[in-house]
């Protein structure tokens, strides 16, 4: 689509991340203007817990933007001052903080914001990483018109990407980040002739994407081994699927980096260790195996298990439950 305009808009952005701050660079080199960025306080960060400024408001800074910083939306000093950048749209993309019905119906063509799915399917928190963990084949980007309600505006314009069997959130992420900058612009074409489309969502078909909890990233070896691959996966950055291995009585918190979901048939019992070997560890689930390939012990960086072994083959030998205990000698006694 093309995005020459007659007449540029007037943008006020508010987002956080990267992912919003690689929106807003896809802005700056358009032919619209950048009013004014909003994003939240800065924050204490690293071991000084020095005041740091979020990736947009860098960005903003270096290009000589206005840049606002609200706790939120609450008093009327701070509606009077973004009604005064007299903006025609509003573009939220991750910024974190709720927009009150006073602030979405302020600019002249409301607000839009970039969420990291398919609408109505995965409104919420953590679309990109529920998306994968349950299988899904494709995601993708939906600009939409902000309401009130939780992700639950009218849908302007979709753009949709493939899900590999090797996709981590990590690497959609940066899909979306290319994906989503390329459908805001060609949204922001269409907002700009006055007449754009606005398709209601169905909400029977919605489904939620609640935030991640560190709880779910511990590995459960009764499910099957093809949904524990999509947590391994889903997990990275964060939290990163772990499990808790016992050695000598001591307990160890071991991440999982990188792993594959094996069809095969066994007898072991779910999280026994089947073998270990330079492919990786294949541990029995309650249907097939999961061969961990990249593991991270606690206070060492994360290796390939081929490393791991050199060192610690003992931890990982066949007939050892995941947390250390021998099947066998269980069964025997």
């Amino acid at each position: 689509m093309s995005n020459a305009l007659a007449t540029p808009l007037n943008i006020i952005f508010a987002g956080t991340p990267d992912f919003a701050a690689q929106h807003l660079a896809a802005l700056i080199q358009s032919q619209h203007n950048i009013v004014a960025v909003y994003c939240p306080p800065d924050k204490p960060a690293g071991r000084g817990k020095k005041l740091t400024a979020c990736a947009t408001k860098v960005l903003a800074l270096e290009h000589g933007i206005p840049v606002e910083q609200p706790e939120n939306f609450k008093s009327e000093a701070t509606q009077e001052t973004l009604a005064s950048y007299q903006a025609d749209v509003m573009v939220v993309v991750a910024y974190g903080l709720l927009l009150p019905t006073v602030i979405l119906e302020t600019p002249r063509l409301g607000c839009i914001n970039v969420h990291g799915s398919i609408l109505p399917k995965w409104r919420g928190a953590a679309p990109i990483q529920r998306s994968l963990e349950a299988g899904d084949k494709e995601t993708g980007v939906t600009i939409m018109q902000m309401d009130k309600g939780l992700d639950t505006g009218d849908m302007i314009l979709t753009s949709t990407c493939e899900i590999t069997i090797k996709d981590t959130s990590a690497s959609l992420y940066e899909k979306l980040a290319k994906l989503g900058p390329v459908a805001l612009l060609d949204t922001l074409t269409l907002m700009a002739t006055g007449v754009y489309p606005r398709q209601p969502q169905d909400n029977h078909l919605a489904t939620h994407a609640a935030k991640l909890d560190k709880v779910e990233a511990e590995l459960n070896w009764r499910l099957p081994a093809q949904e524990l691959d999509r947590k391994v996966r889903a997990y990275i950055p964060w939290p990163v699927a772990q499990f808790t291995f016992s050695e000598s009585n001591k307990q160890h918190r071991i991440r999982v980096w990188q792993a594959s979901a094996i069809e095969m048939k066994h007898n072991q019992a779910h999280g026994e260790i089947i073998s270990a070997d330079k492919q990786g560890i294949l541990v029995a689930t309650n249907d097939g195996a999961l061969r961990l390939e990249v593991i991270q012990l606690p206070g060492k960086k994360a290796l390939a298990v081929a490393d791991i072994l050199n060192g610690k083959a003992d931890w990982f030998a066949a007939g050892l439950s995941i947390n250390g205990v021998n099947t066998e000698t269980q069964e025997q006694s």
